[in-house]
């Protein structure tokens, strides 16, 4: 099969012990991967890539997938995406208003993953659990829904300050992070963040903050039998074929004998697949 690579659909089960399940969109079709662990796989690199937005053709790609024009124009390429305490909507400025309408002045989880270990982190209400699945967490609990994407960002500096924001991929590729009490973290963090979140609270009123207090931990399993030793990771620019025994699908990588390649950061370009 032959297409454009895109972000790996992901979804969890009904029953928690079983593992995500994956799907890989290549145009217009869609490859059960849970089925293909254990197995010999494929990805041949044409040259192709096509803009994710605006689907032009295009030598080189910018912020996983899009064209220049793209990456500088659009909203959800600017860096108050990566920043959100730097958005600047309320200063007439957003590069698309109706698109930050949409997406940021909208509800915000902040919540707390454990993936390589204990992180903070951010997301539509919306994309919950996906956001965890492609940080590949084992573990997560959602803290906080807030108004909007800027107070979810200066909630999560506060909380930043006591723990990591940050997932390091090849520590989350290597092992299974060893589980961690996300209840008792939260308590620890809203304790020692009460003046910060006191004052983000009187700043925007009292609604804009709500503690859910009632959240309870989700627990995330994934379809790998082995993880690797060291992480090689496959480069499409440099390496346009990449094969091995699949062992394993963690966040948006796959997992070969051969080394990892994360899907994410090659959308657009089109692939030939075969397994």
């Amino acid at each position: 099969m032959q297409g454009p690579l895109r972000k790996m659909h992901a979804r969890l089960e009904p029953d928690s012990l079983k593992p995500v399940q994956y799907e890989l969109p290549l145009g217009v079709r869609l490859i059960a991967l849970n089925p293909l662990i254990g197995k010999p796989i494929k990805l041949s690199y044409t040259g192709k890539i096509c803009c994710v937005h605006c689907n032009r053709s295009i030598k080189k790609s910018f912020n996983q997938g899009y064209c220049y024009p793209c990456f500088i124009s659009l909203a959800q390429c600017d860096m108050c995406i990566m920043k959100p305490e730097t958005c600047h909507y309320a200063a007439g400025t957003c590069r698309e208003p109706s698109w930050g309408e949409a997406f940021c002045l909208q509800p915000h989880v902040v919540y707390l993953a454990n993936s390589s270990s204990i992180k903070v982190g951010i997301t539509r209400q919306t994309q919950i659990p996906t956001r965890w699945i492609d940080q590949g967490a084992v573990q997560a609990m959602p803290i906080f829904k807030v108004q909007s994407r800027y107070i979810s960002g200066l909630v999560e500096i506060a909380i930043a300050k006591h723990v990591s924001d940050k997932t390091s991929w090849q520590q989350m590729l290597k092992m299974k992070a060893e589980p961690v009490d996300l209840m008792v973290k939260r308590d620890e963090l809203m304790a020692v963040c009460a003046v910060e979140l006191a004052d983000i609270s009187q700043r925007f009123g009292v609604d804009a903050i709500e503690l859910l207090v009632d959240a309870s931990p989700v627990d995330i399993h994934f379809p790998v039998d082995s993880y690797p030793v060291k992480v090689k990771s496959f480069n499409l620019d440099k390496s346009p074929e990449v094969s091995g025994v699949l062992h394993g699908i963690k966040g948006q990588y796959l997992l070969l004998d051969t080394g990892v390649i994360n899907i994410r950061k090659f959308a657009g370009y089109e692939v030939e697949f075969s397994a």
